[in-house]
């Protein structure tokens, strides 16, 4: 793991509030012992809601919280995380056991929620380095299960029926974040234009409607510390019902990024193998084997891969623009907010193939 995004740091000023008061919140809502050797820092990774690990006791938990400033429409959504996690708990998807959601903001002046802190490992680069290749392949496998079983999760039998709207869900997503990202626009991409007026032209047959995660990557994924299973999937704030094809094409952005992402773009299928890592086509038939699914076409693979790329580059201009309004919840944001041209251009040369 790089310590520059592991581990936990001193609040940060700009994210700091009043830990007393959050104090005597958990005491009443969360854990009756709370006030002995209360103890609050925060975690180094993240782009999006500010996440701090509170020591209570001999309990560890996890606060996430909105972040503080102006923030764009429907943008991190605490209380969606909360209901999604609380929601999955009996399932095949392993979430952390949420406590309580706090939407007053006069405890620590925006609204957030407590889970339990689950110790595992959290994972960074998709290449494995310090792995065999037999850990890499379980790594992997494991990865497609548990997105393959969050799109299997009955919606209505875990109460969830209502979490998104059905039906053009790719169509709405288009209109979504190209609003998002004119709502933070700093300069012209010309990739972005081309791909707002390319997307909508070549949308495929939706496949269905499940449970999509939004952004099911490997380092919002915990590992058990003995074993190459996924113990927690974190960070939910993107999740709604949507297409399971567009969350799944997302999360297989990882063999798509070259460096200096954090990526596999630059290996071979020959490199991959040796790295005992699967292709991207062989992932992708692993899970549609696994749902009972049938094969992708090209067209619509392409597709999907190009839409992600865009959703991720109106992101990444989502961020640069916290940043420059100076409520961004992390050092690096700035940095990611300047990748925003670089996806729409791994974006577009996706769809210029067809």
């Amino acid at each position: 793991m790089s310590d520059e995004f592991s581990g936990t740091t001193a609040v940060q000023e700009r994210q700091r509030f009043d830990e007393a008061s959050l104090r005597r919140w958990f005491t009443s809502h969360v854990d009756t012992d709370a006030g002995k050797g209360f103890r609050v820092s925060q975690f180094k990774g993240g782009q999006s809601n500010p996440t701090f690990l509170v020591e209570a006791g001999q309990r560890r938990y996890v606060v996430r919280r909105k972040p503080s400033g102006e923030l764009l429409p429907s943008a991190h959504a605490v209380d969606r995380e909360f209901r999604v996690m609380k929601a999955l708990a009996d399932t095949d998807v392993p979430v952390p056991r949420v406590h309580a959601l706090c939407e007053d903001n006069a405890v620590i002046g925006t609204s957030f929620y407590v889970m339990d802190y689950v110790d595992g490992r959290i994972l960074w680069d998709p290449k494995l380095p310090g792995a065999s290749n037999d850990e890499r392949t379980r790594i992997c496998d494991d990865m497609n299960r548990v997105l393959a079983a969050l799109h299997e999760v009955d919606v209505q039998a875990v109460g969830l029926g209502d979490y998104g709207r059905t039906g053009n869900y790719i169509e709405r997503q288009i209109a979504r974040w190209s609003r998002q990202y004119r709502s933070s626009e700093t300069e012209r991409i010309e990739a972005v234009e081309k791909l707002i007026e390319w997307l909508p032209r070549h949308m495929p047959p939706e496949t269905a409607t499940s449970i999509v995660h939004g952004d099911f990557r490997l380092d919002n994924l915990v590992f058990a510390h003995d074993a190459s299973r996924v113990v927690a999937v974190l960070d939910w704030e993107l999740s709604t019902l949507g297409d399971p094809m567009a969350d799944f094409a997302y999360h297989c952005m990882a063999w798509q990024l070259p460096p200096p992402f954090r990526g596999l773009g630059d290996c071979s299928r020959v490199q991959l193998a040796a790295l005992g890592l699967p292709s991207e086509e062989r992932y992708l038939a692993r899970y549609c084997e696994r749902r009972r699914l049938p094969a992708v076409t090209t067209a619509a693979w392409r597709f999907y891969t190009a839409f992600n790329l865009f959703r991720a580059a109106a992101i990444a201009q989502g961020i640069m623009g916290r940043a420059l309004a100076g409520n961004a919840s992390n050092a690096h944001a700035l940095e990611a907010g300047k990748q925003a041209r670089q996806l729409a251009e791994l974006g577009w040369q996706r769809a210029a193939q067809g």
